[in-house]
């Protein structure tokens, strides 16, 4: 059967310092390059030197999952705290995660448990938003699909696009199965926004829309199509297009490149995997996902959103995590880790699971959890980073980090930094303010190999 469980829109209640101002500065050319130039491209060769990773998948599970019930049990707190979820042991020895995660349990020798996570904003959009990009949104919760992308900031998978480019035959950043809310190409523009899919790969007639010429369109038409679209733009390239024009003119060529090129709709159809293999990552929205992520990151594709929602449990949350959210949950990422490894692909292959927030430890009226930001659990592995590690611990009820507590700055540091991105460049908004790629934080040392 395919999970067709999950809907789509009914899931939830500058200062600068004296280094980025080098980096402001170095816009020379070889030709003429400046003190701050060749600082700045030092650096950068530095950091893309450094890069572990070809590729990150970042799997947003939307709303909010229990770290308390999944990955951060507290079996002798009180039972409004624990819940009814038993801790079972790991292939790792003193490594404990919930029973609800069997398959995990099997593999957490391949990846790290970030326990110490910790930011403010404790709600949906806004929250996601921050986690997204890194920066606080400049938008109430809920009105961010009415802010227009050029107020708001890049999101990862912009950045690491406009950073990285382009690899193979398919866009250098996808989202499946549709977008992953607030953050986009923000005030860089459309050009780095995603390639959206808004489409499931669990269903039966999966297919990319637009990716294939229509039927009634003949091969030579199309032909003929190409040359009086590649005559036109030569007419526009004559008249110096800028602006809307000169994007468009690359949309266009881009999805020409998809739409004729066999590796790219090879890459996108699941269908191309053996039963087998599609049966062991899951017969669902996640566990298909993630094989389709692992097809575009063998494709070329630089960063894949996998956005998987319903996890606002405010009533239900045991139920809800025992029976619907967690067992695809489980096998998808269980199997992407394994199956990449397994490819020789996981050292190269950055893989990121966290939702915008996690639950309050104290259960609610309603068998339910609340919002709650300041601790949560990330889970990363490949690209860099430490195999069966446990980092941060947090308080008797889940509450707060008693380590270190790390920010998304530090996250998404952390993560810039093992894709060779060197977060400390800076960009300017249309109104000419200089926004750096990461606005503060360090980077997360204990998680990396």
């Amino acid at each position: 059967m395919f999970d067709k469980t999950f809907g789509v829109d009914s899931r939830f209640c500058d200062r600068i310092t004296r280094r980025r101002m080098l980096r402001i500065g170095g816009t020379g050319v070889l030709g003429s390059l400046s003190l701050p130039g060749l600082l700045h491209l030092q650096a950068t060769a530095a950091t893309e030197q450094a890069a572990k990773a070809k590729a990150c998948i970042f799997i947003m599970l939307e709303g909010g999952p229990s770290h308390i019930d999944m990955w951060d049990l507290k079996p002798e707190a009180p039972s409004e705290i624990r819940g009814p979820f038993k801790p079972i042991s790991t292939v790792v020895p003193g490594t404990q995660i919930g029973e609800i995660l069997p398959l995990c349990a099997k593999v957490v020798d391949k990846f790290t448990i970030l326990r110490s996570h910790s930011h403010a904003d404790n709600a949906h959009q806004t929250g996601r938003h921050w986690v997204m990009t890194g920066y606080p949104p400049n938008f109430p919760d809920g009105q961010a699909r009415g802010v227009p992308f050029n107020e708001l900031y890049p999101s990862l998978g912009s950045i690491v696009a406009r950073e990285l480019g382009e690899r193979g035959s398919v866009p250098p950043y996808i989202e499946v199965p549709e977008p992953m809310g607030p953050g986009g190409p923000g005030f860089y523009g459309a050009k780095y926004a995603p390639f959206t899919i808004n489409n499931d790969p669990a269903q039966p007639d999966f297919e990319v829309r637009d990716l294939n010429v229509p039927e009634s369109v003949a091969e030579d038409r199309f032909a003929r199509r190409r040359r009086l679209l590649e005559r036109a733009e030569a007419l526009g390239e004559s008249a110096k297009a800028t602006g809307k024009a000169k994007t468009m003119a690359s949309y266009y060529e881009k999805a020409v490149d998809l739409v004729t090129s066999p590796e790219a709709r090879k890459a996108f159809d699941v269908r191309g995997e053996s039963a087998a293999v599609r049966e062991r990552y899951g017969l669902t929205s996640i566990g298909q996902s993630a094989l389709l992520a692992r097809r575009l990151v063998e494709a070329g594709c630089r960063f894949i959103g996998i956005s998987h929602g319903s996890w606002d449990t405010h009533t239900d949350n045991f139920a809800s995590h025992e029976k619907a959210l967690v067992p695809p949950t489980d096998r998808a990422l269980s199997t992407l880790v394994s199956d990449l490894d397994e490819r020789g692909m996981l050292d190269e292959t950055l893989i990121v699971m966290m939702g915008e927030m996690g639950r309050t430890p104290r259960i609610n009226k309603d068998a339910g959890r609340d919002h709650w930001s300041q601790c949560q659990t990330v889970i990363l592995a490949g690209g860099g980073i430490k195999r069966g590690a446990v980092v941060g611990a947090s308080d008797k009820t889940a509450s707060i980090p008693v380590t270190q507590p790390y920010g998304v700055q530090d996250l998404l540091r952390t993560i810039f930094h093992l894709l060779g991105v060197d977060a400390d460049k800076v960009y300017h908004t249309p109104l000419g303010r200089p926004v750096p790629i990461v606005n503060g934080g360090k980077r997360i040392d204990e998680v990396l190999a």
